[in-house]
């Protein structure tokens, strides 16, 4: 086949093209792929429709008054992808919330862009999507064998951290930990989709959200009642920096102190933006984070840069 030219418009189809050694027929980008770093010296072909900056409760309300009025948070840039001219544009039906949709990019491709690329839409609702994913884009894309090592070499990954935990847990006699991870602050909502899935792998017992499901809002109360063992807070898109800013409006609800996990130092803040949000190949480090965060005596710190203990650093 002749030489791609991609455009990939979430953050975890442009790692996923890396992975696959597709990286150097990238042409452009969305405003929020941003890893491996070389790609940021490419063109951006989306921009958000509201003010990414303030807290999380402003954020929340911003894109809330956006949907009311509107299908879509993003902006397609169409006269810029005609200008690329790619063969392929990459994007996801997941999150109407978290990055350019599907009909985001139907829409740009009828409106302008005549090179008529084939739109590649990923939908990893949980783990095993993310390996169909990758399957899907490996044989648009020609490079079926490049998709197929990388699923054997996660897969393997995942299982290697699931049957060490699982044994740590056997040798020592404890029991799981009950763990909540908190995915957005104000209002408070969990993580789902594929994360129940790897706090399990990691020997946890994740106490909400449902694997393959949408993230669920959830209440202080709830919270209290379940009176996890862990709390990880990784919000959607925010690094750790940003995390701590907004850690106050969890930290000043009238109880928090008062959790198990809070008194207990078990409270960890974690870079979802990179790692736990974003469904690419470093869901591997990500289940590799929570092991070294839940049972540090069975796993090495190897990523603490990516996440710190809330409880001792506040």
């Amino acid at each position: 086949m002749t030489a791609p030219r991609l455009v990939s418009l979430i953050a975890s189809s442009t790692e996923i093209i890396h992975a696959l050694g597709l990286g150097d027929y990238m042409v452009g980008r969305s405003h929020e792929c941003d890893y491996p770093a070389a790609v940021k010296s490419l063109p951006v072909c989306t921009a958000p429709k509201f003010n990414v900056d303030g807290s999380s409760k402003e954020i929340d309300a911003r894109v809330k008054e956006i949907l009311e009025k509107s299908l879509s948070v993003y902006l397609v840039d169409a006269r810029k992808l005609d200008e690329l001219a790619p063969t392929h544009v990459l994007t996801q039906a997941q999150c109407e919330v978290c990055a350019v949709s599907l009909k985001d990019v139907q829409a740009a491709a009828c409106e302008l862009i005549h090179s008529r690329p084939e739109i590649i839409s990923l939908s990893p609702n949980c783990l095993e999507d993310y390996f169909l994913d990758l399957e899907k884009v490996g044989a648009s894309l020609q490079v079926e064998a490049a998709a197929q090592t990388l699923i054997e070499v996660s897969r393997k990954r995942l299982a290697e951290v699931k049957e060490k935990a699982r044994r740590y847990l056997c040798e020592s006699g404890r029991a799981p930990l009950k763990v909540a991870v908190i995915e957005w602050i104000e209002p408070l909502m969990a993580a789902g989709n594929w994360m129940p899935e790897l706090v399990e792998m990691a020997g946890g017992i994740n106490l909400f959200g449902e694997a393959g499901r949408h993230s669920p809002w959830m209440d202080f109360a709830s919270l209290q009642s379940r009176e996890p063992d862990v709390i990880i807070v990784t919000p959607c898109g925010f690094d750790n920096e940003r995390t701590l800013k907004e850690m106050p409006a969890l930290c000043n609800i009238p109880g928090f102190h008062d959790l198990q996990a809070v008194k207990n130092e078990r409270l960890y803040i974690a870079d979802g933006n990179q790692y736990f949000n974003r469904p690419g190949p470093r869901l591997m480090e990500s289940l590799e984070i929570l092991a070294e965060i839940f049972y540090p005596q069975a796993f090495p710190a190897r990523y603490q840069e990516s996440w710190l203990n809330y409880s001792r650093v506040s």
